[in-house]
């Protein structure tokens, strides 16, 4: 069995817009400290995963080297790419791109902005990712950080879900997704959001 608790980095400068694959803003030092307080008291890891974009790479080898841990980076757990909407702002999508918006809303499988990555193929990839980390590390549990859509995707994977799922599943910053790998399944064991429902 392995047990991979995924870890949505903290918020990144700029504000709320769209950050795929393409645009890669560092933490806040708010967001950075939410990190560290949702992994208070959870641990003990085995070791640590990361996406290769520095608002999860630069907690997960700040984290690593404190608790004294191995840290390796996962490029299949980049975050999807927006294409067309990379670094514009959820409001300014929402004003001037309505229909598009709505169309993104309603079907995160057809309603992908211009340019962006295939819905389908990134879910084969965060498979892909996560059936390699459950290989890698059977018997132990790791700490990966990553981003919301990937962390969607994952629930989606182990529920047996379709993929229009993952646009409606919540993930805040510094949120924490739990699950097991055992007898070639995946399980959902929680998610934790750190902030209260609004």
């Amino acid at each position: 069995m392995a047990r991979l608790d995924l870890l949505r980095h903290g918020e990144p400068v700029g504000g709320p817009r769209y950050r795929g694959d393409g645009v890669d803003d560092p933490l806040t030092p708010e967001g950075l400290a939410a990190m560290w307080q949702s992994v208070e008291g959870r641990g003990p890891w085995d070791g640590v995963i990361s996406s290769p974009m520095q608002r999860c790479h630069a907690f997960a080898e700040a984290y690593a080297r404190e608790a004294g841990l191995s840290l390796a980076v996962e490029p299949r757990l980049r975050e999807i790419g927006f294409g067309a909407w990379e670094g514009l702002g959820h409001d300014e999508v929402r004003r001037h791109w309505a229909e598009a918006y709505a169309a993104y809303k309603r079907d995160i499988v057809t309603g992908m902005p211009y340019g962006s990555e295939s819905v389908p193929g990134f879910i084969v990839r965060v498979r892909e990712a996560l059936d390699a980390l459950a290989a890698r590390h059977a018997g132990q549990r790791v700490l990966v950080v990553c981003h919301a859509v990937v962390m969607r995707a994952a629930l989606a994977i182990a529920l047996d879900a379709p993929p229009q799922v993952i646009n409606r599943i919540r993930v805040d910053y510094a949120g924490l997704l739990h699950l097991r790998h055992a007898d070639d399944r995946w399980a959902f064991e929680g998610l934790t959001n750190p902030h209260p429902a609004r």
